[in-house]
Parts: C-alpha cells; structure tokens; sequence
C-alpha cells in the first residue's frame, strides 16, 4: 500500500478525515470542470490545450482522491453531494463571476436537506 493510499486510508477513519477528504474531492471536481468550462468557451489555442490538460489532470487526482480510500461512498454521497454544489458555486463566483441566482438557491436549499437526509437518517 502506497503512503498515499495510507494516508487517506487514516484520515477516513475517522468522521472529520472523511468529510475533509470530500472536500478536497468536491473541489478538485469542480475545479476540473472548471478548466474544461475555461477551455471551451473563455480561450483559444494554446491556452485552450493548456486548460483541457490541466482539467484532465485534476480530474484525475479527484478521481484518485474519492476512490482510493474504502469507504462505503453510497452512505457518503448525500454530503458529497452537498459538498460538491458548494464548491461549483463557490467557483463560478471566483473564476467566473458568475452569483447564484434564486432558483439556484431553491433547489440547492433541497439540495443541502436531501444531502443530510441521505447522510443521517437512520433506517
């Protein structure tokens, strides 16, 4: 096992090393689709192969990030749901200057609650 692999091994075992490891995951998704976003629609040439490379590359590392640990992800993935709308919202408003609208708000409020529900109702 790669110290990587351990090290996140470690961190999930506990509640808080879980929900930082999706954080990081939530963002580096983001983040990714964020340069394909750049590429296809805010540059041209060079800058535009630069962009979709570096998206595959974090793509990647999240890819890496949320499967490398041994986690049931099916229990985890209301709060990475959760996670992840935050993190695209939080990067159209820094990368693109783009604000959440209402409807954003409203469906992302239902969002956020069917994320706890899916976290923490116990069956």
């Amino acid at each position: 096992m790669s110290l990587l692999n351990r090290l996140i091994q470690n961190l999930v075992q506990n509640q808080l090393g879980a929900i930082f490891v999706l954080i990081v995951a939530a963002f580096l998704e983001a983040w990714g689709d964020s340069f394909f976003q750049s590429a296809f629609y805010r540059s041209a040439g060079a800058s535009r192969v630069i962009a979709i490379c570096s998206g595959a590359l974090v793509l990647a590392l999240y890819g890496s990030t949320v499967n490398l640990p041994r986690w049931d992800f099916g229990k985890l993935l209301g709060v990475y749901v959760v996670l992840f709308f935050l993190a695209a919202q939080l990067l159209a408003k820094i990368r693109f200057g783009q604000s959440p609208t209402m409807p954003i708000y409203a469906g992302g409020s239902l969002i956020v609650i069917g994320g706890f529900v899916v976290a923490f109702w116990k069956a």
